[in-house]
């Protein structure tokens, strides 16, 4: 057995060795044989040192692993590309302004800070510049975040003693996830990757890699801060080297906090103001993230009953393993990361209700990352057979059910299995090449939904999340509805903020209506959605 910051050696056929560390209990249990020595680096828990050969084999089934689950994503996003939510496209707006323009925001030529997440824009750019489209810039990140996260849960699951196949029982239940299925292309995707990898850099003991994976983390949605917090605290002996983890955190997300802060104008985005407003002004009704689960149980009970039963699921888990861990049960007590990252998602839901936001579908990804992952830990790893095979075989069935109900309606789909939108992207798409036609250049201002709209009109689509000069309103607005804690830290957020710019002149509007049309129209669409029926949207002259 080894300490936590000790590394044993792993002989190989020539003499040579290579290192492996422990886990942040300090035991790893893992033989120091050849057998082993290969063993793991079939899990990817090492590369071989010149002279050391693994077989071939192995070789070979590390690939198809990695090969499997590309192509897997990869053609599950060429099913579900076609119903990319409108928030999806607000996001590939940013990225192909990016990569084509240059310019940080929703419109060409137009300065706007309503990206939630930098890094997953950033990324999205990068592949958009080369790649020149951003949908399919978003199906090669989507591809590589699965390929990422199964590298993660595979180093991950070894050092907590998990079987093999755990990276893929976890990957799966996560992928056909109705919530998650209905969030691809937002930043859920690429935070599910940072936290397997925040995990790795945690039980590895790599407090530098850690303070990195955090600072990522934070550049994915500034909330994911709390998931590193809390798995840094739960580490055996945490303080040894937090100062490393400190520092490797601030060198990612200093940097750009700092370029937000001062040239964009705020160092977190808008849409905090936007969000928060939206959920005092009651936009949702009476629905918000804590009782948000019923408004889509009842447009959706089955997709929701699927989405969110791991949740329940985690928590019987999580039960059961802690009476266990406090018996002192060893493999219990290995899996203790994976229980800190539950806690976490937990944590952030709480937060969000404090918060009383609206109960947008992706804000729960979070913490269905974090409870599908603990509870696959918890099925894998138990030490009974007959309870690892129990658990195992109600995720596969949750699985299975997912697929059944994500494919039973057809394909491809209209809507995501989970969606707040007005209708169709498709539509909107069409909607949108038409209205850039009639507008020959003119602003218009949206019906509150701006992604697919402002994607392929071509034209000037207008509301708060476009037009930064509608922002030092709902900034006041904020204040004034805010104590004097969050007053002051509004001020210092928004202390560059650019007061001085005025909105934008709308000259056309879209509006959408259920009664009488307007008069003196000037185009006219029928749109229908799950949550909201049938409305008649119209394309108007501005007042």
């Amino acid at each position: 057995m080894t300490n936590t910051t000790e590394n044993s050696e792993l002989p190989c056929a020539t003499g040579r060795s290579t290192t492996f560390r422990g886990d942040s209990t300090g035991q790893i249990g893992l033989p120091k044989t050849a057998a082993g020595g290969n063993v793991i680096m079939a899990l990817g828990l090492t590369t071989p040192r010149s002279g050391c050969e693994q077989p071939v084999s192995v070789r070979r089934r590390v690939d198809w692993l990695l090969l499997g689950a590309a192509v897997a994503s990869a053609l599950f996003f060429v099913v579900a590309h076609g119903h990319l939510i409108d928030d999806t496209y607000i996001t590939l707006s940013y990225a192909r302004n990016l990569a084509f323009h240059g310019n940080w925001g929703l419109l060409a030529g137009s300065t706007s800070n309503t990206a939630t997440s930098p890094l997953n824009v950033l990324s999205l750019a990068a592949l958009t510049f080369v790649l020149r489209d951003a949908v399919l810039a978003a199906g090669v990140l989507y591809v590589a975040c699965q390929v990422l996260l199964v590298l993660a849960l595979r180093r991950v699951g070894a050092v907590a003693g998990l079987p093999r196949w755990f990276p893929v029982l976890a990957t799966a239940a996560l992928t056909v996830n109705p919530l998650l299925v209905s969030s691809i292309g937002m930043e859920v995707e690429l935070g599910a990757a940072g936290l397997g990898w925040l995990l790795v850099f945690s039980v590895e003991r790599r407090p530098f890699a850690f303070g990195l994976a955090a600072g990522a983390l934070t550049l994915v949605r500034v909330d994911l801060l709390l998931f590193a917090g809390v798995v840094f605290l739960v580490r055996n002996r945490f303080w040894v080297e937090g100062l490393r983890s400190v520092q490797g955190a601030a060198l990612v997300a200093v940097p750009w906090f700092a370029f937000s802060w001062v040239v964009l104008g705020a160092a977190v985005p808008d849409t905090l103001v936007i969000k928060t407003l939206q959920g005092a002004r009651q936009a949702w009704g009476k629905w918000e993230f804590g009782n948000g689960i019923g408004l889509y149980w009842q447009n959706m009970p089955g997709q929701t009953v699927l989405a969110f039963l791991c949740a329940g699921l985690a928590a019987l888990a999580g039960l059961r393993w802690l009476v266990l861990a406090l018996r002192g049960d060893a493999a219990c007590r290995r899996l203790l990361p994976f229980a800190a990252l539950a806690v976490a998602g937990a944590g952030h839901s709480l937060a969000y209700v404090q918060l009383k936001v609206p109960p947008y579908h992706w804000y729960y990804g979070p913490g269905i990352v974090a409870a599908t992952l603990f509870g696959c830990a918890v099925a894998a790893g138990s030490a009974h057979r007959i309870e690892r095979a129990a658990g195992t075989a109600v995720i596969a069935a949750l699985v299975g059910a997912s697929v059944v109900g994500y494919a039973g309606t057809g394909l491809p789909r209209d809507f995501a299995p989970f969606t707040s939108n007005y209708t169709t992207s498709a539509q909107y798409a069409e909607i949108g090449r038409e209205v850039g036609r009639l507008a020959a250049g003119r602003t218009v201002a949206s019906a509150e939904e701006i992604g697919v709209l402002a994607y392929t009109c071509d034209c000037a689509i207008i509301d708060v999340f476009s037009d930064r000069g509608r922002m030092p309103g709902a900034i006041a607005e904020l204040e004034a509805r805010a104590g004097r804690l969050s007053r002051g830290l509004l001020r210092v957020n928004f202390a560059f903020f650019d007061y001085t710019v005025r909105p934008r002149k709308v000259d056309l509007a879209l509006r959408r209506v259920w009664g009488p049309p307007p008069p003196d129209y000037l185009a006219h669409w029928t749109i229908s959605a799950p949550l909201y029926g049938r409305a008649e949207l119209y394309l108007v002259n501005a007042r």
